[in-house]
């Protein structure tokens, strides 16, 4: 179904046989015996379209897809007073149109506002909270799919229109072009059908469409397409509709426009209902009712988004009920019930050179993708993660070829799809260990059936791999702890548990391999020094589930020390400033685990300290007080997360997009568009020394 395959031609209807269904099931003899022929194949297909893109339940295979549609097709070529604009082969393509005619949206299709960190995201849930006052107010959160945004009308039923945002105000008429899309019916299902239904959403071409493509135009000696929301762009624009509907350009709905005979009150309600009638809906579609509930659920979904087939540059977040949108209204420019989360998202092509695997804290088989080196964002990248063994056989990547690779916001870089028009010879398929690299335990799948892991308690990688977080930079900071003499200490027998380190004497250092008497000194010195980072650290440090550094600083200002964090219930962590249900059962389960447990009392028989520490304390009459600084460029004597620490500790807040509500742009070597737009809007600009000095960190 996903992309006309070449079948053996027909010359009659009865060369199909599929799932249940007899070889002569589609014959016909007359007129009357083939419009019942043609009105059964046509429900069936819809059926076919409805599970496969609506439902992603497809019940039979792309070949057995094809021969209905020829089935279909035969009959109406032998027939042709039976064709119909709503059939189904309709969606081949039609005679070419002389040009676009400019349409004007009923409803006009505002833009959407852009934030891109999470203190912006929480200043749109505040200012929509102040404007309705006392209301529960739920949350969607919606992926925002890269493609051409686009309206499309049914009246009565039938597919009528189909428009371009363009301006906003005025599109182009591409109803030609819309009959070719994919999973997009031309005539709605089910019961309720609305007199007039205007949906709202993206036109897109998924990765693996558009590697078959520039397949093909390679093939012909034609060049191909850089991304694929390029070629939809171009695509849904064509006068040649035929041209059009080789591209298998998609659908997806994410909103309303004008409508009569919709009886949903919100969001949630109405795509069911759309979804009901057969149009596709974006997926993982989720509605929340707290806010703290969305950036949870943000910062998990960002994780996954590697797993989708289409680009996705962010994500939308609206309000569910229609009733609270009408009361919030809208800005010349946009909704006020709407913001888009967006990333920063950059690619560059390179080539494959091996695959290795990696065991990470908690056992998991990654695969990671060593690279030719490319600059992307700024930065020299040679290292991609495959995630898991599914991604690598879905994008059908081997080692030799030439891939896409994408790093977007912090997220570490990743393929997104293989150029497989450059693969100049056949490559095998990589094979994937079934036993850990490490400690050559039998791996195991999960069973979410995603992940492969290592199980074994006694497997030294991952103690390795939980050793070098715990003594990194944002965690206990312990310096000369690098990857190399973690892995003396835990091979040795030194190291096998976090309090161990605090052990650890002169002469026990001395023997290990080029370690000298100063730089055991000094391992010792970093090693007492880090006993006073607080708990903040600490809990960062010892691999929480679901807890980073974010978390681990709003739990030590909550709880003040390990002893009230151990005490508090599900209910109270939960209730905590941006700590949701699924974070909250995981520090509660860990705190009475064995394993938790044995940690805390170690770490403080050892005498680290485990109660809230001055860096973790926030200034509120400091330099930055209700301030918003956002931080651009190369520092020389901070990190970006340090630095941002830093204007938090004075009171500051750390923002990641400029506007007219920023009070200082720091900006390092290489600053881009972000001190252009600083320049632009007047906003006071810091140089690292700036910075330093005002601050008072000299």
């Amino acid at each position: 179904m996903d992309s006309p395959k070449n079948t053996e031609s027909m010359d009659s209807a009865q060369g199909y046989s599929a799932q249940g269904y007899s070889a002569q099931k589609y014959n016909a003899q007359n007129l009357e015996e083939a419009a019942r022929a043609v009105q059964e194949l046509r429900r069936e297909i819809r059926e076919h379209d409805q599970r496969y893109y609506v439902l992603a339940e497809p019940t039979i295979s792309d070949l057995e897809y094809d021969r209905l549609m020829e089935s279909l097709a035969h009959w109406e070529k032998r027939y042709p007073e039976l064709a119909s604009e709503e059939s189904p082969t309709r969606k081949l393509g039609d005679t070419p149109v002389e040009g676009l005619a400019q349409v004007t949206h009923r409803i006009p299709m505002l833009s959407i506002e852009n934030t891109y960190t999470e203190g912006e995201l929480r200043e749109f849930f505040q200012r929509v909270e102040k404007l309705l006052p006392g209301e529960p107010v739920q949350w969607v959160v919606e992926l925002k799919v890269d493609g051409v945004a686009a309206s499309i009308r049914y009246d009565d039923g039938r597919l009528a229109a189909a428009v371009t945002r363009g301006n906003g105000e005025v599109g182009d008429d591409v109803t030609h072009n819309a009959r070719t899309i994919r999973g997009l019916p031309l005539q709605l299902a089910g019961q309720g059908v609305p007199k007039t239904l205007e949906v709202r959403g993206e036109v897109y071409m998924t990765n693996s469409d558009l590697v078959e493509l520039n397949e093909e135009r390679a093939g012909l000696g034609e060049t191909e397409f850089k991304n694929p929301r390029n070629v939809t762009a171009g695509s849904i624009r064509l006068l040649d509709s035929k041209l059009c509907a080789k591209r298998r350009l998609r659908f997806l709905c994410h909103g309303m426009g004008f409508c009569e005979g919709v009886s949903a009150k919100n969001h949630m309600e109405f795509l069911d209902q759309v979804r009901a009638l057969g149009i596709p809906v974006t997926p993982l579609v989720t509605c929340f009712d707290s806010s703290e509930q969305v950036v949870e659920h943000c910062n998990q979904l960002v994780e996954r988004l590697h797993e989708l087939d289409f680009e996705v540059d962010g994500l939308v977040i609206k309000v569910n009920r229609f009733e609270q949108r009408e009361t919030l209204g809208a800005t010349s420019k946009s909704p006020r019930w709407v913001i888009a989360y967006k990333l920063e998202k950059y690619e560059a092509i390179t080539q494959l050179l091996s695959i290795r695997t990696q065991v990470g804290k908690t056992g998991t088989i990654t695969p990671v993708a060593e690279l030719a080196p490319v600059q992307l964002a700024g930065t020299t990248v040679s290292r991609a993660s495959l995630h898991n063994l599914d991604e690598i056989r879905r994008k059908d990547v081997r080692v030799g070829d030439w891939v896409v690779v994408e790093k977007a916001g912090k997220i570490i870089p990743h393929i997104v799809r293989v150029e497989k028009h450059r693969r100049e010879k056949e490559l095998p398929e990589y094979p994937f260990p079934t036993e850990c690299p490490e400690c050559g335990s039998t791996l195991v799948q999960d069973s979410a059936g995603v992940y492969i892991r290592c199980n074994s308690k006694q497997c030294p990688a991952q103690w390795r791999q939980r050793l070098r977080y715990f003594a990194s930079r944002d965690c206990m900071d312990i310096e000369g702890l690098g990857e190399k003499l973690v892995n003396q200490l835990v091979d040795s027998g030194l190291v096998n548990s976090y309090a161990d380190l605090y052990g650890l004497t002169l002469e026990q250092l001395m023997k290990l391999e080029r370690m000298g008497e100063k730089s055991a000194l000094n391992l010792l010195q970093g090693i007492e020094q880090s006993k006073g980072r607080g708990l903040s650290r600490v809990l960062n440090a010892i691999t929480i589930r679901h807890v980073g550094q974010r978390v681990a600083s709003v739990l030590a200002r909550r709880f003040g020390n390990a002893a009230s964090l151990k005490q508090a219930t599900e209910e109270e962590l939960s209730q905590t400033s941006e700590i949701g249900p699924i974070i909250a059962k995981s520090i509660y389960e860990f705190c009475r685990s064995e394993e938790g447990i044995q940690i805390f009392d170690q770490l403080e028989q050892a005498g680290v300290s485990l109660a809230t520490s001055d860096q973790d304390a926030v200034d509120h009459a400091g330099v930055f007080a209700g301030k918003t600084l956002v931080v651009t460029g190369t520092l020389s004597r901070f990190s970006r997360d340090e630095i941002e620490r830093w204007i938090e500790k004075l009171g500051g807040k750390a923002s990641g997009s400029v506007s007219k509500k920023t009070d200082y742009l720091v900006a390092g070597l290489a600053a881009g568009s972000k001190l252009e737009k600083a320049k632009e809007l007047n906003v006071p600009i810091l140089s690292e020394e700036d910075f330093i000095r005002l601050s008072g960190l000299q």
